[in-house]
């Protein structure tokens, strides 16, 4: 027995669109090929076999109290770096930086280039050179920060294992020690001002900053 109602049947464009730019009641269903709906870029900075020094940019970041939480390619350079290897610099470009960030994205520290790379990727060893970044030694950790980048976040993968389709590998980082361009942080405390501070952000393949506070939780630190 067909128990679908006609409204989940529709597969047609909407027509009644509102011109006012309020949502509407009805929605299309549709299939992207990506999900990156609005995520942070990043810098990642990891060490390879040989003592040198990889840098990949990546949109599937977010942070859970003291702990970023990464998704990547299972046959990535970072991937096999942090396997053996777990220290790693989480940097965080501010928008002006996305031309650097699109310098990287078509490289890859791996050699031979993976088979589902070769078509649009090439092995680059100078991945700082070649986006025009200069490398920072750390503190805590081998891998060096991305001196350019206003927020740099030491850190150690605990736990690395696969997501659920199997295609990529979930890193969860714990934070060791943040370091923040004195320009973004609220004089005499601990915290980001974030009226101050706007990330780079990936917005389906296109590169974005915030646009104006539109309120604040009822949790913040930092109240205006």
């Amino acid at each position: 027995m067909n128990t679908m109602t006609p409204d989940s049947t529709r597969t047609d464009a909407r027509t009644d669109a509102p011109t006012d730019g309020s949502v509407g009641a009805d929605h299309v269903v549709i299939a992207p090929s990506i999900l990156y709906f609005g995520t942070p870029v990043v810098l990642l900075s990891t060490e390879n076999e040989d003592g040198t020094a990889n840098l990949a940019p990546m949109s599937s970041a977010w942070a859970l109290g003291q702990v970023i939480v990464l998704g990547m390619g299972v046959e990535a350079q970072t991937a096999h770096n942090l396997r053996s290897r777990p220290e790693l610099v989480i940097n965080l470009p501010e928008p002006t930086q996305w031309p650097a960030v699109e310098r990287l994205a078509p490289l890859t520290g791996c050699t031979p280039v993976p088979a589902n790379k070769q078509d649009t990727f090439r092995f680059e060893r100078d991945k700082f050179a070649a986006a025009g970044l200069r490398a920072e030694p750390s503190e805590l950790v081998r891998p060096p920060r991305v001196a350019e980048c206003p927020l740099q976040l030491e850190a150690r993968a605990a736990r690395i294992q696969p997501d659920a389709s199997g295609g990529f590998l979930i890193v969860e980082a714990h934070v060791l020690k943040v370091h923040a361009d004195p320009g973004i942080v609220v004089p005499g405390s601990q915290h980001v001002d974030p009226a101050r501070w706007s990330p780079l952000i990936y917005n389906f393949r296109h590169y974005y900053g915030l646009g104006p506070e539109l309120g604040h939780s009822f949790r913040t630190q930092t109240p205006r």
